[in-house]
C-alpha cells in the first residue's frame, strides 16, 4: 500500500468513525445486521462539513511526518464535532486522555455512544475535543484565534479549516487582515483552507457561488496565494491534494525565511455531505443542503432507511480498515504522527501545559502618593500604563496588549517608550510607533482583539484586552463561548490552566460625555455576571493605587474573566498604597476616614462602586457631615462586585454576618452604582434588609453634555443623594425639607451653569475633599 492509499484507509476510518458516532449505539464493526435497536433513539450532529474535515485531517498528518511539523488545526465549522473526535481516537490521544475510551471494539461502541447523547460529549469542537482550542459552537472566530496561536509561536503552523458558511460572518470577513499583524521571523504561520462545500443549513452559501476568478482576486486582495484543490472523485482528490500540500508548505518555508511576501493558502472544494448517501426518498443529498446534518432521520422506523445507513458505513469498506477486536490497522496508524506532533497532543492545544508565569514587576512602585485621602487628582490608566510598559519589556516574548485603536486615547501610551504597535503593511513617515516587532496589537475591531487574545491565551501566553467600554459589548458572544470554554475545561483533568482573559474598560459612561449617548453604555458587567461564578471576576477600583493591585492581581491569575472598569480621565487619589491593597484585599470595606458612624451604628449606609459614583458618593458625605452633623453616616467602598453576593453564590461573597455588619440589616442603604442599578439587586435580592436597598446608576439618560450634568440625567450626582438620604431616613423628611430644597436648587442652578458657560461650575469640576 503506497502513501496515497494510507491517507485514503485513514480518511475512510475516520469518515467511518464520524458516521457511527452520529447514528451507532451499539454494533460498531457491524459484526452483525444492523437493527433499529442498535441506532439512536435522537439523531444528533452534523455530517455535511466531516468528510471534509477528515480529508484535511488526513493529509496534514502527511506533511507532520515527513517535514517533523510543528501544527495544530481549528476546525472553523462549527459542528465538525464527528471528525475532530474522530482523529483524536485514530490517532490514540483520545484514549490517553479518556481511558475508558478504549481503541478497540468496546471502546469504539463508548466513542459512537457518548457523541450528542446525554451525558458525553457535544456535536462541536469542545474543551473536551483533545487537540482543540476552539469553541465551534458559534461561527466566525476561527481565523482571528489560529493568528492569536501563531503569535509568538515561531515554527507552528496554525492549520485553520474555515467553512463558506462561516466565512459569510464579519468577525472572518475581518480575520482574513490578521496576516498584516504576523511578522514571519518572530511568529508562526496560519494556513487557511477555505472549505467550500456549498451550502448551509438550508440555503447556498456566497463565497461558493462567486465566479472562481472572483473569489481567487478577492483572496489575493486580502494579501494571500491561493491554491484550488476541487473536485470529488476521491483517487484524483487525494493526488491533488498532496501536491497542493507539498508546494504550500515550501512557500510556507520560503514566507517564514522572508523570502516570499505572502501567505499560501488552500481553498478547497467538495461536495457537501461527500461519500454520504448520494439519493434519499428520491431526492438528491450529497452535494446540498439536506447532508447538512443527518441525511437519514428515519433509521429506527423504516426499514429502507436502515439498510442505506448499512450500505454507507460498508461503502468504507470497515473490515479493511480495523482488526477484528477494533483496533486500527497498521496502514493507518502508520500516518499518525508520533507523541507530542500529533494534532491532537500537540501541547500548545492545551496552552497550560506550556505556560510560564509573567515576569512581573512590583506595583507598588507605581504608586502615587496620598498625602490625604481625596485631596488630589491622578489619572488612573496613565499609571497603569507605566506597569504595563514594564510588564511588555519584562516579558518579551509571551505578552501582549490588544484594543481596537485606543491605547492612547485610553492613557496607556507609556507602553509606546518600549514597543511598537505591530504592523506588516505599508508604512508612512507620519505614521506613529509602528513597526513588525510591536507588542501592542490595534485593530478597529473588537472581534479580531477578542479572538486574537483568545488563541494567544489559550495556546499559553498572557495580555490584556484594553477597550472603550460602550463597545465592549461587540465581543458580548465571544466572551460567552470562552467564559463556557472556561468553564468546562474546569471539569476537564487533563486541561492545564490558562492565563486569564484580562479585560480593561476604560473611557467609560460617566465620561463619555463629549461622545454623547452612543458610547454611553455600562451593560458589559451584566453580561459578565451572568456566567457561573467561578468563572468570572468584576473589579471597580475607585482610584489609581486600587488600579493597580487589581492589575496585578488579575495578570496573576488563571481560568478567569477578570473585568477591570477604570476612568482615564483625572480622580481622586482616596488611598496610599498600603491601604489600597488592604482594600483590594477585603473586596470592599468602610472609608473610615468619610463616615461619622464610628462607635454607633449608622443612620444611613452610602454605599459606591466605580470612580465618579465614589466621587459623588464622598462630596453627598460632605454636605450631610456640613448641613446634617449629627447623622451618623457609613461610607461603603466597593471594589470586588462579586462580594454583594453570597458565599453560596460565588466563592468572593459574603456571608450574611459580614454583609449585614457593613451594610446593615434595617437601615437605609443608598448604593451609587456604575452600572445598570438592577445589577446591585441581581446580586443582592437575598440579603438581609434589601427592602432597605436603593440603588442609584445609569438609566439610559445620556447625551453630550458636561460629566455633572451626565451625573445629573441619571441621579448619581451628589445632591440627588442627598435627597435620597434625606427622603429614606426616618425623621428627616419634614426636619431637613429646607435642606432638600437647596439640593434640589443646587441641581439647577448646575444645570444653568452648563447651558450658559458649557462647563461644570468650578466648586464641582474642582471639589476635593474638605481635610
Amino acid at each position: 500500500m503506497d502513501e496515497l492509499e494510507r491517507i485514503d484507509a485513514y480518511w475512510r476510518a475516520a469518515n467511518y468513525l464520524s458516521v457511527g458516532q452520529i447514528y451507532l449505539l451499539d454494533n460498531p464493526l457491524l459484526d452483525e445486521p444492523l437493527t433499529p435497536e442498535h441506532v439512536k433513539p435522537r439523531l444528533l450532529g452534523h455530517w455535511g462539513t466531516t468528510p471534509g474535515l477528515n480529508f484535511c485531517f488526513a493529509h496534514l498528518n502527511r506533511i507532520i511526518r515527513e517535514r517533523d511539523q510543528d501544527m495544530i488545526y481549528i476546525c472553523g465549522p462549527g459542528h465538525g464535532g464527528p471528525a475532530v473526535v474522530a482523529h483524536a481516537w485514530l490517532e490514540g490521544t483520545y484514549t490517553e486522555r479518556f481511558p475508558h475510551v478504549t481503541r478497540d471494539t468496546e471502546g469504539m461502541r463508548r466513542l459512537f455512544r457518548q457523541f450528542s447523547f446525554p451525558g458525553g460529549v457535544p456535536s462541536h469542537a469542545a474543551a473536551a475535543t483533545p487537540g482543540s482550542i476552539h469553541e465551534g459552537g458559534e461561527l466566525g472566530y476561527s481565523l482571528a484565534h489560529a493568528y492569536g496561536a501563531a503569535f509568538d509561536n515561531p515554527g507552528l503552523v496554525v492549520a485553520c479549516v474555515i467553512g463558506d458558511g462561516e466565512a459569510e460572518t464579519g468577525p472572518l470577513a475581518a480575520g482574513w487582515h490578521s496576516n498584516k499583524f504576523l511578522n514571519p521571523g518572530r511568529d508562526g504561520v496560519v494556513l487557511p483552507i477555505l472549505h467550500l462545500n456549498g451550502y448551509k443549513i438550508a440555503n447556498p452559501t456566497v463565497l461558493a457561488r462567486i465566479p472562481e476568478d472572483e473569489l481567487i482576486k478577492l483572496l489575493e486582495g486580502y494579501g494571500y496565494r491561493p491554491h484550488v484543490v476541487a473536485g470529488e472523485d476521491p483517487a484524483r482528490m487525494h493526488r491533488l491534494m498532496a501536491e497542493t500540500l507539498d508546494v504550500v508548505f515550501d512557500e510556507i518555508a520560503d514566507f517564514t525565511a522572508g523570502r516570499a511576501p505572502h501567505l499560501p493558502m488552500i481553498v478547497l472544494r467538495t461536495p457537501k455531505g461527500w461519500t454520504g448517501p448520494r439519493e434519499v426518498d428520491g431526492l438528491p443529498v450529497e452535494g446540498t443542503w439536506r447532508s447538512h446534518q443527518v441525511p437519514l432521520t428515519e433509521v429506527r422506523s423504516r426499514p429502507d432507511h436502515l439498510e442505506l445507513l448499512w450500505e454507507w458505513m460498508w461503502s468504507y469498506r470497515p473490515r479493511e480498515l480495523f482488526h477484528q477486536d477494533g483496533r486500527p490497522v497498521p496502514e493507518i496508524t502508520r500516518t499518525v504522527p508520533v507523541g507530542g506532533r500529533r494534532m491532537s497532543a500537540n501541547p500548545h492545544a492545551n496552552g497550560g501545559e506550556l505556560l510560564r508565569p509573567l515576569v512581573l514587576p512590583d506595583f507598588r512602585d507605581y504608586a502615587v502618593e496620598v498625602k490625604s485621602p481625596g485631596s488630589a487628582f491622578t489619572e488612573p490608566t496613565r499609571v497603569l500604563g507605566r506597569l504595563l510598559r514594564d510588564v511588555i519589556a519584562a516579558n518579551p516574548a509571551d505578552f501582549r496588549l490588544m484594543g481596537p485603536d485606543e491605547t492612547a486615547s485610553n492613557r496607556l501610551q507609556a507602553v509606546f517608550e518600549v514597543t511598537d504597535r505591530a504592523w506588516e503593511a505599508a508604512r508612512l513617515p507620519t505614521d506613529d510607533h509602528l513597526a513588525p516587532g510591536g507588542r501592542v496589537m490595534e485593530v478597529l475591531s473588537e472581534h479580531l482583539c477578542q479572538g486574537w487574545l483568545e488563541g494567544y491565551l489559550l495556546t499559553g501566553r498572557h495580555g490584556l484586552f484594553s477597550c472603550y467600554e460602550a463597545f465592549i459589548h461587540i465581543v458580548d458572544a465571544m466572551f460567552n463561548q470562552h467564559a463556557k470554554w472556561l468553564e468546562s475545561a474546569k471539569q476537564i483533568g487533563w486541561r492545564r490552566p490558562v492565563a486569564s482573559l484580562n479585560y480593561l474598560l476604560s473611557s467609560h459612561v460617566w465620561r463619555q460625555d463629549h461622545n454623547g449617548f452612543s458610547h454611553q453604555d455600562p451593560g458589559f458587567l451584566d453580561v459578565v455576571v451572568n456566567k457561573k461564578a467561578e468563572v468570572v471576576r468584576v473589579y471597580l477600583p475607585p482610584d489609581t493605587n486600587t488600579l493597580l493591585s487589581v492589575a496585578d492581581h488579575c495578570l496573576r491569575s488563571r481560568d478567569y474573566v477578570n473585568v477591570i472598569v477604570a476612568g482615564k480621565q483625572p480622580v481622586l487619589d482616596l488611598m496610599g498604597m498600603d491601604e489600597a491593597i488592604a482594600h483590594c484585599t477585603r473586596g470592599l470595606g468602610i472609608l473610615e476616614w468619610a463616615s461619622t458612624d464610628a462607635g454607633a451604628e449608622p443612620d444611613v449606609v452610602l454605599a459606591c462602586a466605580g470612580d465618579v459614583p465614589t466621587l459623588e458618593t464622598l462630596a453627598a458625605t460632605a454636605l450631610l457631615r456640613e448641613h446634617l452633623p449629627e447623622l451618623r453616616v457609613r461610607v461603603v467602598n466597593v471594589v470586588d462586585l462579586m462580594r454583594l453576593q453570597p458565599r453560596s453564590e460565588h466563592p468572593h461573597g459574603l456571608d450574611d454576618t459580614e454583609f449585614d455588619a457593613l451594610f446593615t440589616a434595617d437601615r437605609p442603604v443608598i448604593f451609587n452604582f456604575h452600572g445598570y442599578p438592577w445589577l446591585i439587586h441581581r446580586l443582592t435580592y437575598r440579603r438581609n434588609g434589601h427592602d432597605n436597598l436603593h440603588v442609584r446608576g445609569y438609566k439610559e439618560e445620556g447625551t453630550t453634555t458636561t460629566p455633572f450634568d451626565m451625573a445629573m440625567l441619571n441621579d448619581i450626582d451628589r445632591y440627588h443623594l442627598v435627597m435620597d438620604v434625606i427622603d429614606r431616613v426616618p425623621g428627616l423628611a419634614t426636619t431637613a425639607a429646607h435642606l432638600r430644597q437647596q439640593m434640589a436648587d443646587a441641581r439647577l442652578r448646575a444645570r444653568a451653569h452648563t447651558r450658559e458657560y458649557g462647563e461644570d461650575p468650578a466648586e464641582i469640576r474642582d471639589w476635593t475633599w474638605p481635610c
